[in-house]
């Protein structure tokens, strides 16, 4: 009988002890450098304030069941029209930085000849399993990296699996591109098989200078990180400065709404453009994601000349209507203070030109 009982737990322990996807483990030079960082305390890295990533009061069970199985328009009913990659767009030299969203984080970024793309997820589910977790919304196309124009950098955020993907990093390790990051997320990029001259891993306020005119700088956010049950805050998480000759770029990945986003616009701003989370937020995690009203704010401490709200669209990752997040935060910005851009996914934008202002999600 115990034979019965212990081989099926036995078979789950080998399935998530021996899955890569789980990714690599601080040791060595990378754990030591890790503990010199003035944000690591008590065998952790900390956020700039204090934070809790949920709330005392979450009904798990009650979450978990509306999560799952909740009827209403937690997802589009239709799929979400994609515009296809025209490589040949992206062959003559543009007057100014362009812009293409693939859908939630992802984002090509071409800024003084060099196309940097972030938080690239391309697998069909946000999880370690192939099997299980949540699913990509239905959309008309899903990209993958080969279709993509050339990439001279990939940027990631953090380590969660909507922002970074084992099955897109398999594909990546045997190119040439450059992967910058937050500290000690190279462990998985390493464990991977991705060679670490290729990997460059920054502490928050540290930059790195990709040429004379381009520099990326790794600012604080208010967030955490870890990919398994036992590692959380192991590697540290961040938001990134992209500063180009003429172009002054803000990426902003996952945080919850904090007093650094004013500290990051007095140090850096004013910003052409901010690429800000709006999406993925709930009343049981208020201090890990923004709520849309809070995205619009921040913007606004950032110095921002116009916001592009990311992070939604894509996943269903929270508890909210999908639409909800771009509706909230246009309702915010309704007295014109700073321009909202809402791109199509798949568009490719000009910061020279008049940004994208459709409500394409109205269609479905």
């Amino acid at each position: 009988m115990w034979i019965i009982i212990v081989s099926p737990l036995f078979f789950i322990f080998l399935l998530i002890w021996q899955n890569p996807a789980f990714g690599g483990k601080m040791k060595g030079e990378r754990q030591r450098r890790i503990e010199k960082s003035l944000n690591w305390n008590n065998g952790r890295f900390q956020n700039p304030v204090h934070t809790v990533v949920q709330t005392d009061d979450m009904p798990f069970v009650k979450l978990m069941k509306e999560f799952f199985f909740a009827k209403g328009d937690r997802m589009p009913d239709e799929r979400i029209p994609v515009l296809p990659i025209n490589i040949d767009s992206y062959s003559k030299k543009p007057e100014s930085a362009r812009i293409t969203w693939l859908g939630h984080s992802c984002l090509l970024i071409e800024i003084d000849g060099i196309t940097i793309l972030t938080d690239p997820v391309f697998s069909e589910r946000v999880s370690p399993f192939s099997f299980m977790g949540t699913k990509t919304f239905p959309f008309s196309h899903r990209f993958q990296f080969d279709e993509l124009p050339h990439v001279d950098l990939i940027l990631i955020s953090h380590d969660h699996y909507d922002h970074l993907d084992y099955q897109t990093m398999l594909k990546l390790k045997d190119t040439n591109v450059t992967f910058i990051t937050a500290l000690g997320v190279g462990s998985h990029l390493e464990h991977w098989g991705i060679s670490p001259d290729r990997i460059v891993e920054l502490d928050w306020w540290k930059y790195f200078g990709v040429n004379d005119n381009l520099k990326i700088t790794a600012t604080p956010a208010r967030h955490f990180s870890g990919r398994g049950l036992y590692n959380r805050f192991s590697t540290l998480w961040a938001s990134w400065v992209i500063q180009g000759e003429n172009e002054n770029l803000f990426f902003g990945a996952d945080s919850g709404y904090f007093s650094g986003f004013k500290q990051i616009g007095d140090k850096f701003g004013a910003f052409d453009l901010v690429m800000l989370e709006c999406g993925q937020y709930s009343r049981y995690w208020p201090f890990i994601h923004m709520a849309p009203e809070e995205t619009y704010q921040a913007a606004i401490d950032l110095q921002a000349k116009a916001v592009f709200p990311i992070h939604w669209a894509k996943y269903k990752l929270s508890i909210h209507p999908w639409k909800e997040p771009i509706e909230r935060i246009l309702n915010a910005g309704k007295n014109g203070e700073i321009k909202i851009t809402t791109p199509r996914i798949g568009e490719l934008f000009f910061l020279n030109k008049s940004l994208p202002s459709i409500r394409w999600w109205d269609e479905l």
